[in-house]
């Protein structure tokens, strides 16, 4: 089975500049993974609670990883107008990650929860783009203070779901980054997280060989 994900209407998606790209795989091929670090905050302990989580998933078998770490993705906060020229800085920025994202199966987003919600460039990455995330499905790796960063992943649910993209149910919740997690990002109640992690996993791999191949046999309309 193959399938190509549908291009963007320049006119209405200001990501189509920066173009999507072919994806293909039967059952069989590897589940391509974008892995996004969605904190760019000086000091984070994002990089490092997504290192933790690679050496999981690294260790499965039948995934690939791409890591989309947003500190290294420069995308201005300012969007043309629908139909309107982004401005070269934002072709630039979207030509390395928009087909990264095109070409992934699925996604799990690393995020903080910064002040009841996720953080700002996570928001932007995410509204520079459309067809990428749509009938994909979205895990969730969050962390931060006594709510393990919960409220930020109810809302990012919301903002998944009028992309079209399906967030799965099962998350990995890391509570209060500071005093549990260790020096090297990895959490101190390992076996919960790791058990929690492996369920996400489960469920993201589920989704996401059934949505590929729903997508090959039908492009998926909107």
């Amino acid at each position: 089975m193959s399938t190509t994900d549908t291009p963007a209407d320049p006119s209405t998606d200001p990501s189509a500049a920066a173009g999507t790209v072919a994806t293909s795989g039967g059952d069989d091929a590897p589940l391509r993974v974008a892995v996004i670090v969605g904190s760019v905050r000086e000091g984070r302990q994002g990089r490092a609670v997504a290192d933790w989580f690679l050496g999981l998933a690294g260790a499965q078998d039948g995934l690939t990883l791409d890591v989309v770490d947003l500190a290294d993705v420069d995308l201005p906060l300012a969007m043309p107008g629908w139909g309107g020229t982004p401005s070269p800085e934002a072709v630039e920025a979207l030509a390395d990650v928009s087909p990264r994202l095109a070409a992934a199966d699925a996604f799990v987003v690393v995020t903080p929860e910064y002040n009841h919600s996720f953080p700002a460039a996570l928001k932007n990455l995410i509204d520079w783009h459309h067809p990428q995330w749509q009938a994909k499905p979205v895990g969730f790796v969050s962390y931060g203070g006594l709510a393990g960063g919960v409220r930020a992943v109810e809302q990012l649910r919301q903002v998944f779901a009028e992309l079209h993209a399906v967030t799965v149910r099962d998350a990995v919740s890391l509570h209060g980054p500071w005093s549990g997690l260790g020096e090297d990002g990895a959490p101190r109640d390992a076996a919960v997280c790791t058990g929690a992690a492996k369920g996400m996993l489960g469920q993201l791999r589920w989704w996401g060989k059934t949505l590929r191949e729903a997508r090959a046999v039908r492009p998926y309309q909107g």
